[in-house]
């Protein structure tokens, strides 16, 4: 479907409708598995797989290295022929666009061939983005790597002389993809690769590469969250049953997970894992699913269904949607849908643990900040640089909108489009007219192609009589 831009949003002039809703594929765990698989000793497919502008970089690159990797869309799947931990090419020019797990993942793959010249580039943006810790251990381990621009980000050359293996530091603060990266290509080292991590780290990606080197075969990494630990090489990636399932994106399901909040009513997110109590995320994918605490703290009302492979939620127009205080340190992408739609919650809402999501697509605590501020709301971006505050002014948003649509910035960030979305789905006006609008609304094709679609569906189906 082709987006007006700027696209204005319809609100919900009636509660969203309990429908079934089916987010796609995670990002996170399809490009992984794309990786894994074309290491693995024969023919891999991924079903559930994610269509988007990253993964498709991910496959292309695959193939650029001599990997051959076939996508079926419309069955949403992607087969790659595994080369048993080769890179069949020895030269090969890369283009991750602004694709971080990409440019995290194919920087190490290529670094572990035994030998080849490589050149990898993004967009501008990504060559802001944090790359230098994963350069320094790549170096650490033997490759000649070349930033034939700024030192320590894109682009690069790659000069690939294989791992050494043997003690290795890594520094990933700035990004867990780059430890990821990493782990994935551990088993190519010549000799055992004994880790030890410097700087503060976010784990549940990490977990998640464990979680998945373990699905392909190979032994659990043990880190009890310490700072050193053990990665055996020479251990094949295999998947005796030649088929992965990959899981819906439970970072895109926050939209719509929040959406009953804004509009009221009940919405079933189909496929999605999420542990509502306690929230012990261990045997969890995907970190994300954190979020769904935030909601039910905020007043959402949850419950598993389909043997724990659904979530239903809801909201009564009666109800109560309180601000509080939490820590995104682990969950930080989920961020900007809770301070999007803070402008509807009673108090003060406060976000920390979010410094590293200023350099990501976009300063994403600095955008959200100023469009947030646009919308009248009241906001302290912390001293820190860690967080903000949202002091919410319902009336000043009210009055705002009253005066002409209200146009959203999304600099090019896809999650600020779909966080944004979601807050003008509420009636603010109480007449169903729209009162905001997305700029750059195709910028969802990062992750969500489909998002306005499905958005609209969910729409057109709680307003059948």
């Amino acid at each position: 479907m082709s987006l007006r831009d700027p696209l204005p949003i319809k609100p919900f002039t009636r509660p969203v409708r309990e429908i079934g809703v089916l987010v796609p594929g995670s990002k996170s765990i399809t490009n992984r598995a794309l990786l894994l698989a074309a290491l693995c000793d024969g023919p891999v497919t991924l079903t559930g797989a994610l269509f988007s502008d990253d993964t498709r970089i991910m496959a292309e690159a695959l193939r650029r290295l001599g990997i051959p990797v076939t996508e079926n869309e419309a069955e949403k799947t992607i087969h790659v022929e595994g080369q048993d931990g080769k890179v069949p090419a020895e030269h090969a020019e890369l283009f991750v666009g602004n694709a971080g797990t990409a440019a995290r993942f194919l920087t190490a793959l290529c670094a572990a061939a035994p030998r080849g010249v490589f050149k990898i580039d993004g967009v501008p943006q990504m060559r802001k983005r944090p790359m230098k810790g994963l350069i320094d251990t790549l170096r650490a381990q033997g490759a000649k790597i070349t930033c034939t621009g700024e030192e320590g980000f894109f682009p690069i050359t790659i000069e690939a002389h294989g791992l050494k293996g043997g003690e290795v530091t890594i520094d990933a603060s700035e990004s867990s993809q780059m430890l990821s990266a990493l782990l994935m290509v551990a088993p190519l080292a010549a000799k055992d690769l004994e880790v030890t991590l410097t700087g503060a780290l976010r784990w549940p990606f990490v977990q998640m590469t464990a979680n998945l080197r373990t699905a392909f075969g190979q032994p659990r990494i043990v880190t009890n969250g310490q700072p050193n630990f053990t990665v055996k090489f020479g251990c094949t990636y295999k998947l005796p049953k030649k088929i992965y399932p990959i899981e819906p994106d439970a970072t895109a399901a926050s939209y719509f997970l929040a959406l009953p909040l804004v509009t009221a009513g009940s919405l079933e997110l189909l496929g999605l894992k999420i542990d509502l109590v306690g929230l012990s995320n261990d045997n969890r994918l995907q970190g994300d699913t954190r979020f769904a605490n935030v909601l039910q703290d905020i007043g959402l009302m949850l419950v598993e269904s389909n043997a724990g492979f659904s979530i239903n939620t809801s909201f009564t127009a009666d109800s109560h949607r309180s601000g509080g205080v939490w820590n995104f340190t682990t969950f930080s992408d989920t961020f900007l849908t809770l301070a999007a739609i803070s402008p509807l919650l009673e108090g003060t809402t406060k976000i920390t643990g979010i410094a590293h999501t200023r350099k990501q697509e976009t300063d994403r605590v600095a955008g959200m900040v100023k469009e947030l501020r646009k919308l009248g709301q009241g906001v302290d971006e912390h001293a820190d640089q860690d967080g903000l505050t949202v002091t919410p002014n319902l009336d000043e948003l009210r009055k705002r909108a009253a005066h002409g649509m209200i146009e959203i910035e999304t600099y090019d960030d896809h999650r600020f489009a779909m966080s944004f979305a979601i807050l003008g789905c509420h009636d603010l006006l109480k007449n169903g007219q729209p009162w905001l609008s997305i700029k750059n609304p195709a910028c969802c094709a990062k992750t969500f192609p489909n998002f306005f679609d499905v958005l609209e569906q969910v729409w057109k189906d709680s307003h059948q009589k």
